[in-house]
């Protein structure tokens, strides 16, 4: 596998993006059953937006909880349901593998909401340094592990808007699917260097 990539490469791939189902879930009484689901899963990818902020020191609360198996996205609105009990029992988990980029902010920005003890989270960013890895971004990872772009297109938009686009949708479910496939790809390349859990 190639150390870096760039621009160029990175534009020529296929653009990609999660084609399984998606569950948008913004009432708090199914929370506990899916939460259910996911804990069958020994590796859920896990990713959260915030609404940007455009006012200097002003940092909005954490809107979009995702998760993924490589089968289907959850997209949890925790700015209609809150933080839910189950969400951090599911955080606390050890026994399930939580993986992802960049996500010690994502963390920080969820313990604003709720305090909680995390357990089982794995930096995907971490775990490609350690084998010689310079391009650490989710975009640049898919290019190199995986063969395909991902678009950032939504990153900036209303991620509290009363309803979510398809291409939020998309961009979010995505973002989660992307570190399960990504953390597969890498443990099976590198196996002599198991991501340890952050």
């Amino acid at each position: 596998m190639e150390k870096t990539i760039t621009k160029e490469s990175l534009s020529l791939l296929p653009l990609k993006h999660f084609n399984g189902p998606v569950d948008v879930i913004e009432d708090e009484s199914i929370i506990e059953e899916l939460v259910n689901e996911l804990e069958q899963h020994p590796v859920i990818g896990f990713d959260t937006e915030t609404k940007p902020s455009f006012q200097k020191g002003k940092i909005n609360q954490v809107s979009l909880l995702q998760f993924s198996t490589n089968k289907k996205a959850y997209l949890f609105r925790l700015n209609k349901t809150g933080l839910h009990p189950a969400l951090t029992r599911l955080m606390a988990n050890s026994t399930v593998k939580k993986v992802g980029v960049g996500i010690r902010d994502d963390i920080k920005g969820l313990r604003r909401l709720s305090e909680f003890n995390h357990a089982g989270f794995i930096e995907l960013q971490d775990h490609v340094k350690r084998v010689g890895i310079e391009d650490t971004s989710l975009k640049k990872l898919a290019g190199l592990a995986l063969n395909f772009r991902v678009s950032k297109r939504q990153r900036l938009s209303n991620w509290e808007a009363p309803h979510l686009s398809e291409g939020q949708v998309l961009y979010a479910a995505t973002d989660a699917w992307v570190a399960v496939e990504l953390y597969h790809k890498l443990t099976s390349e590198f196996p002599e260097c198991e991501a340890q859990t952050i």
